[in-house]
């Protein structure tokens, strides 16, 4: 019975919350309830967490992996925290000053790995002015010293210049003179002198001494002959000279401008030789221009020159005579007065050239021009000049500076047809410009520099930099006494004062003094591969990183982060 009532009362309470629960289900529909989206905030949080943590422990960036350590003191993190900043401060600033190196001097001029043999250059190019610009007529009153003495005088007096007894030539030739003398004595309101507009090269060419009285002899490649066969008639700042193994006023020069038009007509064959790419391979022994196979004087050129005392006018060229001499490329442009080589008369003169280089190779052509300091020749084009050198870009900037100044030109410069020629009244002007241009270049450099803008790169108003490939001939020169009279009358000869009364003589050598010389070249200091190479190395250094740990880093947080994050919304839903 007792069994039977517990029995019951725990069937009873049994019973109670079903009915309770069945009636509290009454009127409710579970399907209609919402399923609420989890927040994806937490997920990403949660999963850079675990990426960050998977990286530090499997990263080969030395150090990182104490930084994802959850059991690691706060201290030891936070001392590697600084040491790993520190490394990259370190890394920032030696990659920004291999970044500046690399910027600012890509290029390194160095000593070529052969020397080069001389048959590869050609011999030098030879102009020589003679100091005696018109022979001096005997028993004349009509010297450029007593013209100028009286032109002072008319200038000072009455500001005409009305000399007599001169003929429209003489007058011609002293208009002339004035250009070619001592042009520093010209003072800056000096008047124009009444005619008509000269022809100066039509002028000089008249007054010229005899060629072959002044050039006596010349001997190239142990051959004798005139020296007429070697030389041609140059026009420069001095007047007319005579350059041996120059190239052609057709090669050098433009066709539209005057020394094109007004050179002489040679036969002579195409050259094969450009300052970059040296002579033709297939090229004979006799070139255009000349060349020699060895060093030493018999392989040079040898001349005897003459003046005559009689000749000399003293008062146009100051009291030292003889001759100028200036060995250049044979693509360049004379420049006597700039730099020259004096030959005294009665003396013997031996000059030993020694020739230098710098070639370029073909890594720096992609660098800017300001960047490598130089120009290639299809870089820079001249408005006068076939040929780009450095010599021949600041001659046109000269022109073009004293056209704009004076409004002409000097009769030496490099013009078209049109350009007008400056007369005697803009002598000082020319020879003020040419100051006036070296200044303004010079300030223009060191305003830009007082800014702070680096030296290096800075472009002039000429933009006249160095070819990328240049040759220049440095010299060593010896002389000796040579005594014409005292020969002659050891060997009893007569005659020769005879017919050349009052001759001086010199005797002027010219040859190369070794048959292999040392080129320099202009190659890259920094590539991009070295570049790469110098940034991988402090990397390296600093930090234990490469290119595989950019691609560890790019790979646990950009593909490995998107799967665990997609897993873990997953496992969220």
């Amino acid at each position: 019975m007792f069994v039977r009532a517990k029995s019951y009362e725990m069937d009873g309470s049994m019973s109670v919350p079903d009915a309770d629960m069945e009636s509290n289900n009454d009127g409710i529909d579970l399907t209609s309830k919402k399923k609420r989206h989890p927040s994806i905030g937490k997920p990403l949080c949660k999963c850079f967490v675990n990426a960050y943590q998977e990286y530090c422990q499997q990263s080969s960036i030395h150090g990182v992996q104490y930084l994802g350590e959850e059991q690691r003191p706060i201290k030891e993190r936070i001392f590697w925290l600084s040491v790993f900043v520190v490394s990259i401060y370190c890394c920032a600033t030696l990659i920004n000053s291999a970044y500046t190196k690399w910027n600012e001097t890509p290029v390194i001029v160095s000593f070529a790995e052969r020397s080069t043999p001389v048959w590869n250059i050609p011999f030098p190019a030879v102009t020589i002015c003679s100091e005696t610009k018109r022979v001096v007529k005997a028993n004349s009153n009509n010297s450029f010293a007593h013209l100028y003495n009286q032109f002072s005088h008319d200038m000072r007096a009455t500001r005409i210049f009305k000399p007599q007894n001169i003929t429209a030539i003489e007058m011609d030739e002293f208009r002339t003179l004035l250009h070619v003398c001592n042009t520093h004595i010209i003072d800056r309101d000096m008047p124009l002198i009444p005619g008509e507009e000269l022809d100066y090269f039509a002028v000089l060419e008249r007054m010229l001494p005899p060629f072959e009285r002044y050039f006596f002899y010349c001997r190239w490649l142990s051959r004798f002959n005139e020296c007429d066969k070697y030389f041609r008639r140059t026009l420069t700042e001095e007047g007319i000279c005579y350059t041996f193994n120059g190239m052609r006023p057709t090669d050098i020069y433009r066709e539209d401008t005057y020394q094109y038009n007004y050179s002489e007509v040679e036969n002579v064959t195409q050259s094969t030789w450009s300052l970059e790419t040296g002579y033709d391979p297939a090229s004979d022994v006799e070139t255009y221009p000349a060349r020699v196979l060895s060093a030493g004087a018999r392989s040079g050129i040898f001349m005897t020159l003459q003046s005559f005392k009689q000749e000399v006018d003293y008062a146009c060229r100051g009291p030292v005579q003889g001759f100028k001499v200036l060995l250049h490329a044979p693509d360049d442009v004379p420049q006597v007065s700039k730099q020259f080589v004096r030959i005294p008369m009665g003396r013997e003169v031996l000059i030993a050239v020694k020739p230098s280089m710098i070639t370029t190779s073909a890594g720096i052509a992609e660098y800017h021009p300001q960047r490598r300091q130089c120009f290639l020749s299809r870089e820079r084009s001249l408005r006068f000049f076939k040929v780009y050198s450095e010599s021949n870009c600041q001659l046109e900037c000269l022109a073009n500076f004293t056209l704009t100044k004076c409004g002409c030109v000097k009769f030496s410069m490099p013009r078209s047809l049109d350009m007008p020629v400056c007369g005697e009244d803009k002598i000082y002007c020319y020879n003020l410009a040419e100051r006036e241009l070296l200044v303004r270049e010079f300030h223009r450099v060191r305003s830009l520099n007082v800014v702070g803008e680096a030296p290096r790169g800075v472009e002039t108003a000429c933009n006249c930099m160095p070819a990328c490939t240049s040759l220049v001939y440095n010299t060593e020169i010896s002389q000796a006494n040579f005594d014409l009279e005292e020969m002659l009358a050891a060997e009893g000869d007569t005659e020769f004062m005879r017919d050349y009364p009052g001759s001086q003589m010199s005797r002027l050598s010219i040859y190369f003094k070794q048959s292999q010389f040392i080129t320099s070249k202009r190659s890259e200091m920094y590539g991009v591969t070295d570049f790469l190479a110098n940034c991988g190395g402090i990397f390296g250094l600093f930090m234990g990183f490469s290119i595989l740990s950019m691609v560890e880093l790019l790979y646990h947080f950009t593909l490995r982060f998107g799967v665990n994050l997609k897993h873990l919304l997953k496992v969220d839903l």
